[in-house]
């Protein structure tokens, strides 16, 4: 085997179509990201439909122009590596026929791969010095869990959330506001300028489930005092609302991170998805750690939010752990953390 194995990376889960090469699983050659934020944005949120067609438009360009940068051919290639679920079926397909179609065409194994072992595995890229085992917290627009990262591709879920993830939560209670969307980047600029302790939202606990979340409840105590504000016609602070909202899943997150590591005896925390490039979620986790000896490790916002790089990273991993994907891989919207 030759010293440096490189990994061409594809994501098409939801709204991003990106595609990047990654050297040896920590070093990222290339990162190409089309965002389709603004036109979504136009409907208030992830249209399916559209999303499935831009990622059409656009999968061979990103592509293209992630071996461009990363001045490589895919003979230079020694592994593709796709989302293949969760995510939106539609979308997920493009990158996953994309993927094959090169795979098949090149003679280049096929590596199927989680987008959510994606996001943790985004920490790798900037802490050479990570390695499992440790704890991470995943937060993003449709997944809030706390996983036991046990190997490269061996997890444990320590807890889940029940209903609305917390980056769902987010975009919901700023539609609310008026935010509009992406809700989170929002939620926290205008957060900025509120007090979090303005109004007390509830903080939900989940009986017999010390480390599972519920953010529907919060959501909802947002929109009733909202509510009641117009019914009582008094004037609405959206700045205290937002921080006050941001500052309840904020406490429930990092409590429930911290907790779980102190049981597990684990002294590493890795924090991915969208919302782990929150300020105000980044603050509160440095502070918990430093106050518990606990070491911190969350991705630049980049790597946070959709991109192809963590892919390849965690296809890297897969792949010289031998796993490889037949031609018949097929996207799975609702797959589990650890299913193959």
């Amino acid at each position: 085997m030759k010293d440096d194995i490189l990994i061409l990376g594809i994501e098409s889960s939801c709204d991003e179509t990106a595609a990047a090469v990654v050297k040896n699983g920590r070093e990222v050659l290339s990162n190409v990201i089309s965002s389709q934020i603004a036109i979504h944005t136009l409907y208030g949120g992830v249209v399916p439909e559209i999303a499935s067609r831009k990622h059409i438009e656009k999968i061979n360009q990103v592509i293209e122009q992630a071996l461009e940068d990363a001045n490589v051919t895919l003979d230079d290639i020694d592994a593709i590596s796709v989302t293949y679920g969760p995510g939106l079926v539609g979308a997920l397909l493009v990158g996953v026929g994309a993927a094959k179609a090169i795979a098949y065409a090149a003679k280049k194994p096929l590596v199927g791969v989680h987008h959510i072992e994606g996001h943790i595995a985004a920490n790798y890229i900037e802490h050479k010095d990570l390695e499992p085992p440790f704890l991470c917290l995943v937060v993003s627009g449709g997944h809030t869990h706390l996983v036991r990262v046990l190997e490269y591709g061996k997890f444990e879920i320590i807890g889940c959330t029940h209903d609305d993830a917390a980056g769902e939560a987010f975009d919901k209670v700023a539609r609310a506001i008026g935010l509009g969307y992406p809700g989170g980047p929002k939620i926290d600029k205008l957060a900025k300028e509120g007090n979090p302790h303005a109004i007390e939202f509830p903080r939900a606990k989940i009986d017999g489930s010390k480390y599972d979340f519920s953010f529907s409840g919060v959501k909802s105590a947002v929109l009733n005092y909202l509510n009641g504000c117009e019914m009582k016609n008094i004037e609405v602070n959206r700045a205290d609302v937002a921080a006050s909202f941001q500052q309840a899943v904020v406490d429930v997150l990092v409590e429930r991170a911290i907790d779980a590591a102190k049981r597990l005896g684990e002294d590493k925390i890795a924090v991915a998805g969208g919302v782990a490039s929150n300020s105000a979620l980044r603050a509160a986790m440095k502070n918990g750690c430093e106050k518990n000896n606990i070491t911190l490790y969350y991705p630049s916002p980049v790597f946070c939010t959709d991109n192809a790089a963590m892919i390849a990273v965690q296809g890297y991993y897969e792949y010289m752990a031998g796993t490889r994907s037949g031609l018949d891989l097929n996207a799975v919207p609702n797959l589990k953390i650890g299913e193959r």
